[in-house]
């Protein structure tokens, strides 16, 4: 039997089992002691807010900036590959790939409920006040925008080029090379690779745990399914399903199809809003919501709430989102790297920070502003809703409301298969060594945990639990994307430096025999 394991799964004993058996006690603690588990999560939530929230703000700034640094520096020119590699996709398929592996199903929830909720309770501004509508879409825009995808590049970036590059496996561990030299094939690798296994997870349910809870408001507000805990875990075991037919059709087959449909189908979405709601309102938020964000980006990039009069908000928020992103970086960063072969270190930090970060930053006015627009001088009624009913709800205030519910929930259905898909294939390949074509079966056995974990985590505490579970495994996770950061400037440098000498040596080379010839010219003469 244990040959036949090892023959048909294609694993890192250590780091497989060491991460299902922590997974599987995780499920278990939970099934068994399930008020103890909420309790656990209080206490874990409100700990990390107070002694570690510094951290967490600190270290995304410097995500920021590392990548800028990169940017403009001359080691943006290295390829992700050899020099003479090209990209395996076009630009459109690349970029629907990584935005619906990146913010689908969060985006979705968020556009409308993120809005609204700062609206009503702001920082600063008196509440449902025009401030406090350019305070929401200013924060909204914050912890949807550059910090985010900043996050992805660091983890995507340094995957691609030891991967592709250096001829390294595709698992975190690979981007410690020039810290451990072979020392990543050793334990330090392996935890390396379990913590991202752990952040992948949670991260991952996280997201599915949220995007079930707005299919459940969605299919409530069409068919009148019942919204309740238990319907949303039996929702969760039939999307799993679909999730696990994508997984056997593979990447090319399930994700690229999958994220290109959910994709126009999103289009359609945003345009049909656009058109049928306050477009001139829209088209003038724009501007002034980005203008906002940019002239506030880096005082409020260091906002930690010193002060602590608004530490709840702060851990709800901001935080939240953080460890989120920590949490999906190696999930998300692995599958960009994956699908990034071939293009230069410029163009893979340009497109992936700034292409989805245009596009969410217009979701986020057609869907955030109509529902302000909404509050301020239409019929209101949104504000009172849970967050996954929000947007049902402002789509309810416009025509053809049927029809774009039943694609928004769609749209949802289909980020939470390609989410679980992409994330099942990350997991495994940490899991297996960084072989980029693990088998199916594992695959499988990945996407049905996601699941099973999202489950645990909705029916012992709802969203709370689930914002806990990234807040917690986004912490240790951060400390290790610092290092990573400098792992991969020193061998940035290190290519660098040698390709500089050796440039210097064949231009030296070439004056020499230019003197030589000139010299045997002249004897001759």
């Amino acid at each position: 039997m244990i040959k036949r394991f090892k023959e048909s799964w294609k694993v890192n004993p250590v780091v497989f089992f060491t991460s299902i058996g922590v997974i599987f006690l995780f499920i278990l603690f939970g099934v068994l002691f399930p008020e103890g588990t909420g309790q656990i999560f209080d206490k874990i939530q409100s700990s990390i807010v107070e002694y570690f929230g510094w951290f967490y703000i600190l270290s995304v700034a410097f995500f920021l900036v590392f990548i800028a640094v990169v940017y403009f520096s001359p080691y943006s020119r290295v390829k992700l590959g050899p020099d003479d590699s090209e990209p395996e996709y076009s630009k459109a398929s690349w970029f629907a790939m990584l935005f619906s592996a990146g913010m689908g199903i969060g985006l979705v929830f968020f556009s409308v409920a993120e809005p609204i909720s700062h609206f009503v309770n702001p920082l600063e501004a008196d509440p449902e006040s025009t401030e406090a509508a350019r305070e929401a879409m200013r924060m909204t825009f914050y912890h949807w925008g550059l910090h985010a995808w900043g996050i992805y590049i660091v983890v995507g970036m340094s995957l691609a080029y030891f991967a592709y590059r250096k001829n390294l496996p595709l698992s975190i561990r690979s981007a410690f090379y020039p810290l451990l030299g072979n020392r990543i094939h050793g334990p330090i690798g392996n935890l390396v690779d379990i913590l991202a296994i752990f952040g992948t997870m949670f991260g991952v349910a996280t997201s599915l745990g949220i995007g079930v809870m707005q299919i459940n408001a969605g299919l409530d507000f069409l068919i009148g399914l019942e919204v309740s805990t238990n319907t949303q875990i039996l929702l969760i075991a039939i999307i799993t399903l679909a999730a696990t037919v994508s997984v056997v059709l593979g990447l090319d087959k399930g994700i690229k199809r999958l994220s290109n449909f959910n994709l126009a189908l999103a289009l359609i979405l945003i345009l049909f809003l656009f058109l049928v709601g306050p477009t001139l309102f829209i088209l003038n938020s724009l501007p002034e919501n980005l203008g906002r964000y940019l002239q506030s980006i880096v005082e409020t990039t260091f906002w930690v709430d010193s002060f602590g009069h608004e530490g709840d908000w702060l851990g709800g928020w901001t935080l939240f989102y953080w460890g989120w992103w920590i949490a999906w970086s190696p999930f998300v960063g692995m599958f960009i790297a994956r699908i990034s072969r071939g293009r230069t270190i410029r163009e893979f930090i340009k497109g992936v920070l700034l292409v989805p970060t245009a596009f969410t930053f217009i979701w986020l006015t057609v869907f955030g502003n109509s529902g302000i627009y909404v509050e301020l001088f239409g019929a209101g009624g949104i504000s009172g809703l849970g967050n996954e009913e929000m947007l049902f709800a402002l789509l309810d205030g416009f025509p053809l409301s049927a029809v774009t519910s039943l694609i928004a929930t769609t749209v949802i259905m289909t980020f939470f298969v390609t989410s679980s898909d992409s994330g099942s294939l990350v997991i495994d390949m940490l899991a297996s060594g960084g072989n980029t074509n693990p088998p199916k079966q594992q695959r499988v056995f990945w996407a049905v945990s996601e699941g099973v974990v999202a489950a645990v985590l909705l029916y012992f505490g709802g969203l709370a639990a689930l914002q806990t579970a990234s807040i917690t495994t986004g912490l240790p996770f951060a400390a290790v994307l610092i290092i990573m950061c400098f792992s991969l400037w020193k061998a940035l440098r290190k290519e660098y430096r040698e390709e500089t000498t050796r440039q210097r040596d064949e231009y030296k080379t070439i004056v020499e025999r230019v003197i030589r010839r000139r010299n045997t010219d002249e004897d001759e003469s």
